[in-house]
């Protein structure tokens, strides 16, 4: 079978036409055009593989590279005839690690956008010398590498990390490929730089001491490193705190407290102690307690001494109060030792927990906030006056008058008061506004060692409220009762003026014009003298034409009087007649029953025809005149003449 290779095919290309006539016979040389000799060659290269291996070698473009130099001969081991894309693989079989760049996408070969193939970069055949690998390190993207520049990096030189003669592959990552004269640890810490420096600077370092057996905390993630770290030594730094602290301790303590310094100190601070003594010890510190400093209960260390009076963990100082505080009992031990029975840890002096209650006087009400010497003049507290009088011999106001049972009315909340009397059993029972808790009894017994015989009457204490100075008498309960001293129950209907009508409604004041009631007056015209529109013509007894119910409704009737009133002088006002005042003791000044008494002026007449005024007018208009039969005979008229009135006197 006939087999032809396309790597020979394009050598025998490349060489020209003049190198296939000599090569082939010059029955079987090609046509002028290239297909037929083309063809032909084809046929020639399939007579064996041997053979076309040598015709491959023979027509090699030129000479490769002097790394590819001892596989010249067998192009196999770069081309497969007929299939230019395996070409590819066979450059990664060889070269095994950017083969596996490309499979796991990593390096520079494996962040290439897919496609390219390896003789687009790299093209052999052009000589031994030749370079294969052109590399333009100004345009370089060193960000598709498997080691990103990052800010001192991005700065240095190339061959400061990729060494000259090495391919820039192998250039190391780890910092200490690179770094190792600047490592002033000297390999103490290992090879891991990243883990306290960065790319930004070699100094200053950021290492994460969280991460160790030591981590830093309160005012150790201050501190300096060397402060711990002395002459550059990290690696087996002591932990212990008087590692670093023995001075402090050496100052503050003498070294008696022992070498657990975290028992008592806490990393916030040296100072203050922060020593549990709730957790740590059975002796919970509590009030004052937490106040006290160490060496108040365990001793401060002697002059010339190394130790304490007390060293903790060896000599405890006992528990009991009166370990510490015998030279405050004032009792002199009359009451034990027990001193926590009646004090607390918030103050020697404070009222503690002593109960009372249990005792044959319990305490109560104000008796709780009394302070033990009040009562306990002498340390011996077992001779106290239980009663009242024991203690309140001075609070007696009563001078002894009502006896020592203080208790019959005061209380223990308060000694001014007197809660527990019951004046209900006296002969005077206190209701209303004299049972008000705001009064005070002082306010009826003035003087406090006279209470039995304080008087019983009203004017007794409200004298000063008697606002009718005394003209009402003394019986104030008459008007007034013990709910308001200010309304009065008075029963009017028992005077000489009972109310009725819109009097009922009145205020006292609308009357009464002051407090001395009796001085009211009972005529109208007392009161109602701004509301006589009459002004005084009809006298002062206003009830004979007004009632109490309004004063506007009059009710007087002129049909009793001697002036019947008809026609138009029915609505007329008692004013339009009434003109003149009415004299002293009468209801209205005298007025003529004649018309003229009040026409006087509409009589036209001039008086020509007398004052009987009704012969031709009447009550009903004044116009016009009543007819009458015959004729009337004007003054100076002849009685055979007819006379008409004039023009200008008639009226319609």
């Amino acid at each position: 079978m006939w087999r032809c290779g396309w790597p020979g095919v394009m050598a025998m290309a490349s060489c020209g036409r003049a190198a296939l006539q000599r090569v082939l016979p010059a029955a079987r040389r090609p046509a002028r055009r290239p297909a037929a000799w083309i063809a032909g060659l084809l046929v020639w290269a399939g007579c064996g593989t041997g053979f076309a291996q040598s015709l491959e070698s023979v027509l090699r473009p030129g000479d490769v590279i002097a790394g590819h130099a001892k596989w010249e001969d067998d192009c196999s081991q770069c081309h497969v005839r007929f299939d230019r894309a395996a070409q590819d693989r066979l450059c990664m079989a060889c070269h095994k690690d950017v083969g596996q760049d490309m499979r796991e996408r990593t390096g520079y070969h494996g962040r290439l956008r897919a496609g390219p193939a390896c003789r687009s970069c790299h093209t052999d055949h052009r000589g031994r010398d030749a370079r294969i690998v052109l590399l333009d390190k100004a345009t370089f993207d060193h960000a598709a590498t498997d080691y990103p520049l990052r800010a001192r990096h991005a700065r240095v030189e190339c061959a400061s990390c990729h060494v000259p003669g090495r391919r820039y592959r192998e250039a190391p990552h780890d910092c200490v490929g690179c770094h190792r004269q600047d490592d002033a640890h000297k390999g103490g810490l290992g090879t891991q730089c990243a883990d306290c420096h960065g790319e930004a600077g070699w100094k200053p370092a950021k290492f994460d001491h969280g991460r160790t057996r030591f981590a830093l905390a309160g005012a150790h993630a201050t501190a300096r490193c060397e402060s711990c770290h002395r002459d550059g030594r990290y690696k087996d730094t002591p932990r212990a705190c008087l590692s670093c602290h023995r001075e402090d301790d050496r100052r503050a303590h003498g070294g008696r407290f022992g070498e657990r310094c975290e028992s008592c100190h806490d990393v916030k601070a040296w100072k203050p102690a922060r020593f549990n003594h709730d957790v740590a010890t059975r002796f919970a510190l509590r009030g004052a307690h937490r106040n006290a400093t160490c060496a108040d209960c365990h001793g401060a260390a002697p002059a010339g001494s190394a130790a304490g009076a007390f060293a903790l963990g060896r000599d405890k100082p006992g528990s009991a109060c009166i370990d510490c505080h015998r030279k405050d009992d004032r009792h002199e031990g009359r009451l034990g030792t027990d001193c926590a029975s009646c004090h607390t840890e918030g103050s020697w002096k404070e009222r503690g927990r002593f109960d009372h209650d249990k005792t044959a006087f319990a305490l109560r009400g104000r008796h709780r906030e009394a302070r033990c010497e009040s009562c306990h003049r002498t340390p011996d507290h077992r001779q106290a006056p239980k009663d009242c009088i024991g203690c309140h011999r001075a609070d007696d106001r009563h001078g002894g008058t009502l006896g020592t049972d203080c208790a019959a009315c005061h209380g223990e909340r308060e000694w001014k008061s007197a809660p527990r009397f019951d004046h209900a059993k006296t002969r005077f029972p206190l209701r209303h506004a004299h049972a008000v808790p705001g009064l005070a009894c002082r306010s009826c017994h003035a003087d406090a060692k006279r209470f039995r015989g304080t008087a019983l009457e009203c004017v007794a204490c409200h004298r000063k409220d008697d606002r009718h100075e005394g003209q009402l008498g003394t019986r104030c309960e008459s008007c007034h009762d013990e709910r308001r001293w200010k309304v009065a129950a008075f029963d009017h209907a028992r005077t000489r003026f009972v109310l009725t009508g819109a009097h009922v409604r009145a205020a006292c004041k609308d009357c009464h014009a002051t407090p001395r009631y009796r001085d009211a007056p009972r005529e109208c015209v007392g009161c109602h003298r701004k509301d006589d529109r009459h002004e005084a013509r009809f006298g002062t007894a206003c009830e004979s034409c007004h009632n109490t119910r309004h004063w506007g409704l009059g009710s007087f009737d002129h049909a009793r009087t001697s002036f019947v009133l008809d026609g138009a002088h029915a609505p007329l006002a008692c004013e339009r007649c009434h003109v003149q005042p009415a004299p002293q003791g009468r209801a209205a000044a005298a007025l003529g029953a004649a018309c003229v008494s009040c026409h006087r002026r509409d009589d036209v007449h001039d008086g020509a025809f007398g004052s009987a005024c009704d012969r031709c007018h009447t009550t009903g208009r004044w116009k016009p005149v009543r007819p009458r039969a015959g004729r009337f005979e004007m003054p100076g008229e002849s009685r055979g003449a007819a006379r008409e009135e004039p023009r200008e006197r008639r009226r319609p």
